[in-house]
């Protein structure tokens, strides 16, 4: 004869919220600590299994004389235990008018599910502290600053020599080549904070041109949500292993435009650039060594910024804005336009991407620098425009009263 048993578990357990404690309890994994557990276990009968039923809509039991699911030859089913099978039925009957009841408005609560589950995934999250560099005792000449440039990294695309994976390679590649030349420098004079300008273009997109889709490895998704956040959380990780403070601003491209060439009916502020930037702010809100600068507004592209090193600024924006470099008077126009009011904050000089080429061309007394991109074998530009650029990005040194000082191209191939 089958028994009926109740079986009950304890665990006491400290963690930061109750997803975090079940999950330590029933997948043995997440944050906290199992304190104690017990199970106890004691046979009960079976109008003790229909009253627990009634009690908490429990959804097991065994029956004491009969499997109900099993038809045998050999049981009796007769009037020994049809009222045993008729209180049963009853019971599941409430229970299951209880549950529709109480579910009627699933999709509401599924929701509340997700929102409270994303909730408690995210608490669980702690980003690893990082301590501040220990630098050698302190000159007495003036400290500089350095500033990483990165534009141009189209996120996605793949080219015969070019992908996500080998983004993320060139990045480290830039990352280590960026700390050797800061120690370099710092024979000479202290080098304690990073900027770090990223000039649009970040993202690839999904719908910039024609075609785009068979050129790209990853959607919006993964760009904006998994891999940009993985590529850039890990320079920035590195950075602070070897500097006090780090300042990042963030502009945006065209690439991280939605909606296809038209984009009419999409706020302007919807750029996937600067969806990336924010989510990177958002992992290091509570490192206090780490600002960002998002330039951004409800209804408006918001498409420039400006960074003060001092008493040094520049002027940041991705560059489609302006043609071909060759067209010297266009910029020309551009920029002291800008400067005479048009961009109403002061800025010295001017540093943009989108022509995936080094380029630096003087303007009354603006230097107006262009930078590389990490991509590589362009075919597009191989075909239009006879040219194939080496990946690299920039890295430069800036003295707060005199500007910069130094420059580097850092190649990544």
């Amino acid at each position: 004869m089958k028994k009926t048993f109740l079986i009950r578990q304890t665990h006491i357990v400290r963690s930061p919220n109750i997803g975090q404690a079940k999950a330590l309890v029933f997948e043995e994994e997440g944050f906290g600590q199992v304190l104690s557990s017990d199970i106890d276990a004691e046979e009960i009968s079976e109008s003790e299994v229909i009253d627990y039923i009634n009690e908490k809509d429990s959804s097991y039991t065994h029956s004491s004389t009969i499997n109900l699911d099993e038809q045998s030859n050999d049981v009796d089913i007769s009037a020994d235990i049809s009222d045993s099978r008729a209180d049963f039925l009853r019971s599941e009957n409430k229970r299951l008018a209880r549950l529709a009841d109480r579910y009627k408005n699933v999709r509401e609560e599924a929701i509340d599910a997700i929102y409270e589950a994303a909730y408690d995934a995210f608490a669980g999250f702690k980003l690893p502290s990082i301590k501040s560099p220990a630098f050698a005792k302190s000159s007495t000449k003036t400290p500089e600053v350095a500033v990483a440039v990165f534009a141009d990294w189209q996120l996605g695309k793949i080219t015969p020599t070019y992908s996500s994976d080998i983004l993320a390679q060139r990045i480290e590649l830039y990352t280590d080549k960026m700390i050797e030349i800061v120690d370099i420098q710092r024979a000479h004079h202290p080098v304690k904070e990073l900027h770090v300008w990223f000039l649009g273009d970040i993202v690839e997109g999904e719908e910039i041109f024609p075609g785009q889709s068979h050129l790209i490895d990853s959607g919006l998704y993964r760009q904006v949500g998994v891999y940009g956040p993985q590529i850039i959380v890990s320079f920035l990780n590195k950075a602070l292993q070897h500097f006090e403070k780090i300042k990042v601003v963030g502009i945006i491209g065209n690439h991280g435009a939605v909606g296809g060439r038209a984009r009419k009916m999409h706020d302007p502020e919807t750029n996937m650039d600067r969806l990336l930037y924010k989510i990177v702010s958002l992992i290091f809100k509570d490192e206090k060594r780490i600002t960002f600068d998002i330039p951004d507004g409800a209804g408006e592209r918001n498409w420039y910024g400006v960074d003060a090193i001092g008493n040094y600024s520049t002027l940041l924006i991705h560059g489609d804005q302006l043609p071909q470099p060759s067209n010297f008077g266009a910029y020309y126009k551009k920029v002291m336009g800008w400067k005479d009011g048009a961009i109403p904050e002061h800025f010295d000089d001017v540093f943009m991407g989108h022509y995936h080429q080094q380029f630096k061309m003087t303007i009354g007394s603006s230097t107006l620098r262009i930078s590389g991109s990490s991509e590589s074998y362009n075919t597009y530009a191989q075909e239009f425009f006879s040219s194939m650029s080496r990946p690299c990005q920039h890295l430069m040194f800036v003295h707060p009263d005199h500007g910069v000082t130094s420059e580097y191209s850092i190649w990544l191939d």
